[in-house]
């Protein structure tokens, strides 16, 4: 009885109580990680470890959304002990990645201070590799990633802790915590490095010789670097054009995989690191759009070329609605929603237009409602409900879509 959560119908009841997991369903995915680390060892171990963080950090951004104070309290005092517990462990001891999602943890609990003492510590006994390194990359990406989202505007961010974090990692030196200032003859040598490393890496990939290219994610923490470092020393513009040309490269080289598909067997997961980095782009753009001036052109092409690419990524529709509910016009959107649809077999986009429909339907009821008393209706309503209805006709009868509960369940209860 306990389960029927675990699968988070929870898109249709958004009252906050119907929101989280049954203790029953909690129980069972408890138990599940407790046996199953009893029979790993080693990296698998680790890895497992990796596993049951991301999955309480799941439920602590769950808290957050819900905005349950109470809950996230209780929740952030049960997943930090459980972290440390595993951080205990000496398998876990050395494992960046495990360190990394624990100050991850502190910083969405809103520790900030004692994040930082936990990338510090983690950074520091990391060793030297610099960019070569690819966990020391994935772990400087974040912190640097979380640090510029506290910046209300770029103003004096070329002397950020952020900064301070990109240019040491580019320095491939023992790392040393932010003392209030970053040497500006560093940042110009970290520029240098970056432009060279990722420069070196695109070439490898381009060229014949892509079995040096070991691991694709390394190349999407590593541009990610660049592209914030670009963002915070020089402007936007530059951290666009560094994603771009990373873009464009490895689309050249997904093709050439595409074309010959017997001959490289363990060539690296192209296609993940082009939705990663899409993702990545996307994100900054956003964010660089909450913090000043900029128009929103560059984002919708970025987000239209990006879904035509990755048709079931979830963030990126997510973002592409937040997009369009600016607009007045809704007919670019479900042109657009309409042509994909019609040349994926995914059942995202589907989804999406539906969930785009109906939260127009909801903006136009709000205002028909401002004045709580009678209802004056100014825009037929009727339309709208059509046409989602339509929308739900047209993907139950989806291969994809005849099988999918939630959507069957979403109809159900739009019906009623």
């Amino acid at each position: 009885s306990g389960f029927s959560c675990i699968g988070h119908m929870d898109t249709m009841l958004r009252r906050r109580h119907h929101i989280g997991h049954y203790n029953e369903g909690e129980e069972f995915i408890q138990n599940v990680f407790q046996v199953l680390f009893l029979l790993f060892s080693g990296k698998e171990k680790s890895n497992l470890s990796a596993c049951w963080l991301q999955y309480e950090i799941s439920k602590i951004i769950q808290c957050l959304q819900t905005k349950r104070k109470k809950k996230l309290k209780v929740q952030g005092k049960k997943s930090k002990k459980l972290a440390k517990n595993l951080l205990k462990a000496p398998d876990n001891r050395n494992h960046l990645s495990l360190w990394k999602l624990y100050a991850y943890l502190e910083w969405l609990l809103g520790n900030i201070d004692d994040a930082r003492k936990v990338f510090d510590t983690a950074l520091s006994t990391a060793g030297t590799g610099g960019v070569k390194n690819p966990q020391l990359c994935s772990l400087s990406l974040l912190y640097a990633q979380l640090e510029v989202e506290l910046l209300e505007n770029l103003e004096g961010a070329i002397m950020s802790r952020a900064v301070h974090i990109l240019t040491k990692l580019a320095e491939n030196g023992p790392y040393m915590p932010y003392s209030g200032q970053v040497v500006s003859v560093n940042i110009l040598k970290a520029r240098k490095t970056y432009d060279h490393e990722v420069q070196d890496y695109l070439n490898k990939i381009s060229a014949a010789n892509q079995d040096q290219v070991s691991d694709s994610n390394q190349l999407v923490n590593l541009v990610g670097c660049y592209a914030l470092f670009q963002y915070l020393t020089v402007g936007i513009d530059a951290a666009a054009l560094i994603y771009t040309q990373a873009l464009e490269k490895l689309e050249v080289a997904d093709q050439k995989n595409c074309d010959n598909p017997g001959k490289n067997r363990d060539v690296p997961n192209f296609p993940t690191a082009l939705e990663d980095l899409s993702v990545l782009h996307t994100n900054l753009l956003r964010f660089h759009m909450k913090i000043g001036v900029y128009p929103l052109n560059p984002l919708r092409e970025t987000l239209t070329v990006a879904l035509k690419r990755h048709p079931c990524n979830q963030a990126l529709w997510r973002s592409y609605i937040h997009v369009q509910r600016k607009s007045h016009s809704a007919s670019k959107a479900r042109r657009f929603f309409d042509g994909i649809t019609r040349s994926t077999r995914s059942l995202e986009p589907w989804l999406f237009a539906i969930r785009a429909e109906q939260m127009r339907k909801t903006l136009i009821e709000t205002v028909q409602r401002a004045d709580a008393g009678e209802v004056h209706a100014t825009i037929p309503e009727t339309g709208l409900t059509n046409r989602i209805i339509a929308l739900f006709e047209h993907a139950v009868q989806s291969e994809n879509g005849t099988h999918c509960p939630l959507l069957w369940r979403m109809y159900l209860h739009f019906l009623v």
